[in-house]
């Protein structure tokens, strides 16, 4: 059941190509949004490798939209623990030419995965109309006012250094989010921008994770959106044995549709089409009609 009073949809501003006039995040009446994922990465956990190059990356990211993906989510560095950082330069330069090649051709929001200040300033130029910082306004001191000068929509995730089975996890998370808004309202972001993510898989055990989503209800006391990304993640993989990432799909729906009939707005997944059939079916038996 959804809390009183909190809608099972995000209502935000209807997306525009139109750089300066909109927030970001798409506005999707009927059912929870899905942002679609590429990892242009040599080493992200599920498919470091698959789309480095430009044109698979190009298009991969026309087959996601094709998928149903409402919004695309563009990484270029891995947030695999055994994964080396890079910098903002390598970041950009995995990044720009992919964003440079989508520039004005795909007709639903760019989103950046970064925590780097500087890779979501040039992404914004060529794009992007969202920011997804997994470290939630909290790595990089100039990320803030960059979402605030540039107007556009950000996800605040939910992330831990080390993993700790002994943490009070949504404590933590609570504790975490508070920071983050504070960051995001002294930077003068608008409210209707920010969208959350608890950050299922990023320094948590896998009973953490369940928890998380067993009471995700705990974080609509915020008022805003929640994202949720279990996508294929290991917790998936402790719960049903599968060893392989790309095994985990099931599990991962399943943790998707939990999330969503808890309230999240939106799945963040690698599988697509799959996810939309999911979440469309959802939809029509909350509101017992066809789409």
């Amino acid at each position: 059941m959804f809390p009183s009073g909190f809608p099972r949809v995000i209502r935000s501003p209807a997306y525009s190509k139109t750089p300066a006039a909109t927030i970001g995040w798409p506005d999707l009446p009927q059912r929870a949004g899905l942002m679609g994922v590429l990892n242009i990465t040599p080493n992200s956990f599920s498919d470091g490798g698959h789309f480095s190059l430009p044109a698979a990356a190009l298009a991969r990211a026309e087959a996601i939209v094709a998928e149903g993906a409402d919004i695309l989510d563009i990484g270029g560095e891995s947030t695999n623990p055994k994964a080396d950082p890079i910098g903002a330069e390598e970041e950009i330069a995995r990044v720009l030419p992919v964003l440079k090649a989508l520039e004005g051709r795909l007709a639903v929001p760019l989103s950046i995965d970064t925590y780097k200040a500087e890779t979501a300033r040039i992404a914004i130029r060529h794009g992007a109309r969202i920011v997804n910082d997994v470290w939630g306004l909290q790595r990089d001191p100039d990320m803030a006012r960059v979402v605030a000068d540039h107007g556009v929509g950000v996800c605040l995730m939910h992330n831990r250094h080390e993993t700790d089975g002994n943490v009070d996890i949504l404590a933590d998370i609570a504790r975490f989010f508070d920071r983050s808004l504070e960051l995001a309202d002294k930077a003068g972001i608008d409210r209707a921008a920010i969208v959350l993510d608890p950050g299922l898989g990023f320094g948590k055990t896998p009973e953490q994770n369940l928890i998380i989503l067993n009471q995700l209800t705990s974080l609509h006391r915020y008022g805003l959106p929640l994202l949720i990304g279990g996508s294929r993640k290991r917790f998936v993989g402790a719960v049903t044995g599968r060893a392989e990432p790309l095994d985990r799909m099931a599990g991962s729906l399943a943790s998707h549709v939990i999330a969503v009939e808890k309230g999240a707005a939106f799945v963040r997944a690698h599988d697509v089409a799959a996810h939309r059939d999911a979440l469309l079916m959802a939809a029509a038996i909350r509101r017992e009609a066809l789409p």
